[in-house]
C-alpha cells in the first residue's frame, strides 16, 4: 500500500492525472450541460457567470494539458500553477451548470497534488525568448480556434444565416473585447459571447505575462574565466577524447567538479540537458563532473543525455545510474598504417588519380598560416557549399571556422589549375598529435574523387606537422550495415539495415558509413547515454534538433534569436566569423 501511494504521487503519475483533469475540462466546456442544473444556476449568479464559466474552463483545460510536461519533470512552478488552476477549474464546473462529477475529480486531484508536494522541487527553466514567441504566436490561435468552436456549438441568438467565417472573425476581434461579424438576435446572447472571448483573450495575456517573468535562471554560455579554465583542461589532457575540443562550442554551457579538475560542456533543448563526448579533464575525476552534471540536471527537471562518449566515457555515466546504448563508430586512421596498396584500397586510387587528371591538387596547412583573406575565402564557401540553411553538428562540429582562438587545427584545401579552391577540410585539434574532423566541404561540380585527394595527402603529408592519428566523420549504426551486408546476416538484422537504408534518404546514414569505410579505419564505438526509457522520446527530439537534422522555419529562427551581448550567441546558423573568442562577461542565462 506504501509503494501504491509513493506511486501515485510521482511526478509521472500526477502529470498523468493532470492531462486527464485537462481533457476532462477542456470537453466539459463544450458538453450540453445538463438543463436542470442550469437552470439552477442561472438562478443564483448573472447570466456572463456561465458564459465565462465555458470559455475559461476551456482555457484551463488546455493550460492543464500543457503543464503536464512541467509537472512530470518536477517542477515546483508547475506545481503551483497547476494547484491553482485545479481549484478554479472545480469553482468553473459548478459555476457552468453544476457539474459536480467533474468538480468532484479536481477537488481529489486537489487532494493529490498537496499530498505530492514534496516530489515537485525542480526549479524553473531559464527565461525563454523562444517559449514566449511560442506563447505570443500559438496562444492567440489556440484561442481563436477555442471561440470559434464555442461559437459554432452554441448558435442560440444568432441571426440566420452567420458564417463559419463570421464566427471565425467574431472569435478574431471578441479577444480584444471589439464586435465582430455576427448578428445576435438576442442581447443576452451578444454579452455572453463578448464576456466569454473576453475570458480566452484575457487568458492569453496572463499566460504571456507568466512566461515573460520566469527568472534568468539557469545555465549561461561560458563566461571568460570558464572559457579560460575549460582550455586549461584541454591543453592537458585533450589527448584523451577525440571530441574533446567541441566543448568549446559558443552554444554550450559547462558544469566543474568539485574540484576543479574536470568539466561536462553540454546545453539544454527541450527540457533535456545534452552533454556531447567524454568529460573533459582528468579522467580519475570524471565520476564528480558527471555528478556536478546530474545535480544541476535533477534541480532543474531536466532529462539527463550524451552522445558520442566512448566507451570509457560510457561507463562512467552507467556508473552514475544512467543508461547506455550503442549508436555507432567514429572512424580514425593512423598515419603509420596507411597505406593505397592493396586490392582493398582500389577505389580510393582510383577515385585520386581521377581528381589528379582533373588538375586537383592538395595541401595541408595550420590554420594560424593561412592569410585573412583566405580565411574569409573558406569561411564563404563552406556556407555555400553547406547541404542546408544551417549549420549540422553539435557533437562533432564546432560551428566556427577560421578564428584566432583556433589557429592549432588543420586544413587540407584542393585547388585547381588555376589556383582555385574546389573542396577543405578542416580539423580541430585531439591533443598534441591528433586531429578530428570538423569540416568537410566540396564545390558542386567539383570532380568526384576531391574529397579522397584531400584525405590521402593529409595522411601522407600531416606527419610534418606531428601528427600521428586523424579521425573522420562518425558513422552512424556502422555495425548494422557492416554485419548486414554479410552472408548469414538474421532476418531482424537484415530489416534493421533495410530501415537505415530508407532513413538515409533523408539523413545520409548509409553515405557517412560508406564515405568511412573505404579507408578501413580502426573503429571506436560511441554511445548515447540517457537516464530512463520514458525520457528516450523526448531525448531524440533533442539529439534530432542539436545536429540541426530537423530545423525550425528560418522566420521562426530569426525572431527567437537573441540578440548578441558581449560577444554571446543564441544558435549557430552559419559559421560565425571574427578573430576574439565569443564567450560572456556575464551570468544572464539565454539558454
Amino acid at each position: 500500500m506504501t509503494s501504491f501511494l509513493a506511486g501515485v504521487r510521482s511526478p509521472l503519475w500526477v502529470s498523468r492525472i493532470v492531462l486527464l483533469v485537462g481533457a476532462v475540462s477542456l470537453l466539459s466546456a463544450y458538453l450540453p450541460a445538463i438543463a436542470v442544473r442550469t437552470r439552477l444556476v442561472h438562478e443564483v449568479v448573472p447570466p456572463s457567470f456561465p458564459a465565462a464559466a465555458t470559455t475559461g474552463g476551456a482555457a484551463i483545460g488546455v493550460l492543464l494539458i500543457l503543464l503536464s510536461r512541467g509537472l512530470r519533470r518536477g517542477k515546483a512552478r508547475a506545481w503551483t500553477v497547476a494547484l491553482l488552476l485545479t481549484c478554479l477549474a472545480g469553482a468553473i464546473h459548478v459555476l457552468r451548470g453544476l457539474q459536480v462529477e467533474q468538480a468532484a475529480l479536481c477537488g481529489l486531484f486537489v487532494v493529490q497534488l498537496v499530498a505530492a508536494r514534496k516530489s515537485f522541487t525542480a526549479r524553473p527553466d531559464p527565461l525563454s525568448l523562444r517559449r514566449m514567441l511560442s506563447v505570443v504566436t500559438v496562444g492567440p490561435v489556440l484561442a481563436v480556434g477555442l471561440g470559434w468552436l464555442w461559437l459554432s456549438l452554441s448558435r442560440d441568438g444568432q441571426a440566420v444565416g452567420t458564417s463559419s467565417g463570421d464566427r471565425l472573425a467574431q472569435a478574431v476581434l471578441g479577444l480584444v473585447g471589439v464586435s465582430g461579424p455576427v448578428t445576435f438576435t438576442d442581447p443576452h446572447a451578444q454579452v455572453v459571447a463578448a464576456v466569454g472571448l473576453a475570458v480566452l483573450g484575457v487568458a492569453v495575456v496572463l499566460l504571456a505575462v507568466v512566461v515573460g517573468l520566469a527568472p534568468p535562471d539557469g545555465p549561461h554560455p561560458m563566461t571568460a574565466s570558464e572559457h579560460t579554465a575549460l582550455r586549461a583542461l584541454l591543453d592537458e589532457w585533450g589527448w584523451v577524447d577525440s571530441l574533446g575540443y567541441f566543448a568549446t562550442r559558443d552554444d554550450r554551457a559547462v558544469v566543474f567538479s568539485h574540484t576543479g579538475r574536470s568539466a561536462v560542456s553540454y546545453r539544454v533543448i527541450g527540457g533535456v540537458s545534452f552533454s556531447a563526448g567524454d568529460p573533459i579533464g582528468h579522467p580519475d575525476d570524471w565520476p564528480q563532473a558527471v555528478a556536478a552534471w546530474l545535480e544541476e540536471t535533477r534541480s532543474y527537471g531536466w532529462a539527463p543525455a550524451n552522445l558520442g562518449c566512448s566507451e570509457r566515457g560510457a561507463e562512467i555515466y552507467h556508473r552514475a545510474g544512467l543508461d547506455v546504448l550503442e549508436v555507432g563508430d567514429e572512424a580514425v586512421l593512423h598515419t603509420s598504417d596507411f597505406s593505397l596498396e592493396g586490392r582493398a584500397m582500389r577505389s580510393v586510387r582510383q577515385a585520386v588519380a581521377r581528381a589528379q587528371r582533373a588538375g586537383l591538387a592538395a595541401s595541408v596547412e595550420r590554420v594560424s598560416t593561412l592569410p585573412v583573406e583566405l580565411r574569409e575565402e573558406l569561411r564563404t564557401h563552406a556556407i555555400e557549399w553547406r547541404d542546408g540553411a544551417i549549420e549540422r553538428g553539435f557533437a562533432m562540429a564546432l560551428g566556427r571556422f577560421g578564428q584566432e582562438r583556433d589557429d592549432a587545427g588543420v586544413v587540407v584545401l584542393a585547388r585547381d589549375t588555376a589556383g582555385e579552391v574546389r573542396g577543405f577540410l578542416s580539423f580541430v585539434p585531439w591533443g598534441d598529435d591528433g586531429i578530428s574532423l570538423d569540416l568537410m566541404r566540396r564545390s558542386p561540380d567539383a570532380v568526384n574523387g576531391v574529397v579522397e585527394l584531400m584525405v590521402t595527402t593529409l595522411l601522407a603529408d600531416v606527419e610534418q606537422l606531428g601528427i600521428t592519428k586523424v579521425s573522420l566523420n562518425f558513422a552512424a549504426f556502422r555495425s548494422v550495415f557492416d554485419r548486414g551486408e554479410r552472408i548469414g546476416a538474421g532476418p531482424v538484422l537484415k530489416a534493421w539495415r533495410a530501415i537505415l537504408i530508407w532513413a538515409s534518404r533523408f539523413a545520409q546514414i548509409e553515405a557517412l558509413y560508406r564515405s568511412n569505410v573505404k579507408y578501413r579505419p580502426e573503429w571506436v564505438p560511441r554511445y548515447l547515454v540517457y537516464g530512463d526509457v520514458a525520457d528516450l522520446p523526448r531525448v531524440a527530439s533533442a539529439v534530432l534538433r542539436a545536429e540541426a537534422l530537423v530545423v525550425a522555419p528560418q522566420w521562426y529562427r530569426r525572431l527567437s534569436r537573441k540578440p548578441s551581448r558581449a560577444g554571446a550567441v543564441e544558435e549557430i546558423p552559419a559559421l560565425q566569423a571574427g578573430t576574439e573568442p565569443v564567450v560572456r562577461d556575464d551570468a544572464q542565462s539565454s539558454t
